[in-house]
């Protein structure tokens, strides 16, 4: 996958916030990978700040719904994963900013 393709569905991906925070999953550095396969499917690998999060079904959805407008990506999957955790140090220092977290 070229990187321009992959900046433009890092962009997309820009548009799903998370609901409790306010903050896209880009930038809470909850999104650990994109690829797109020879078949069109785009497969995002990505993590949950906490394991059980109630939201976990409505994110999915939102990310499946933000990559349905790249024309290259015919199908999405999302793949949740737990290793490596997720943490504050992952989250841009935009992120980190508009939640009050020091640096």
């Amino acid at each position: 996958m070229d990187e321009a393709l992959r900046e433009n569905m890092m962009g997309a991906l820009e548009n799903v916030i998370d609901p409790e925070l306010g903050i896209d999953i880009v930038n809470l550095g909850l999104i650990y990978d994109v690829d797109l396969n020879e078949e069109g499917v785009a497969v995002v690998t990505m993590t949950l700040t906490a394991m059980g999060c109630p939201l976990a079904a409505h994110i999915e959805q939102d990310v499946k719904r933000s990559l349905s407008d790249i024309p290259e990506a015919k199908e999405v999957r999302v793949d949740i994963v737990w290793s490596p955790p997720w943490g504050k140090d992952k989250m841009s220092r935009y992120a980190k900013i508009a939640l009050g977290i020091p640096d």
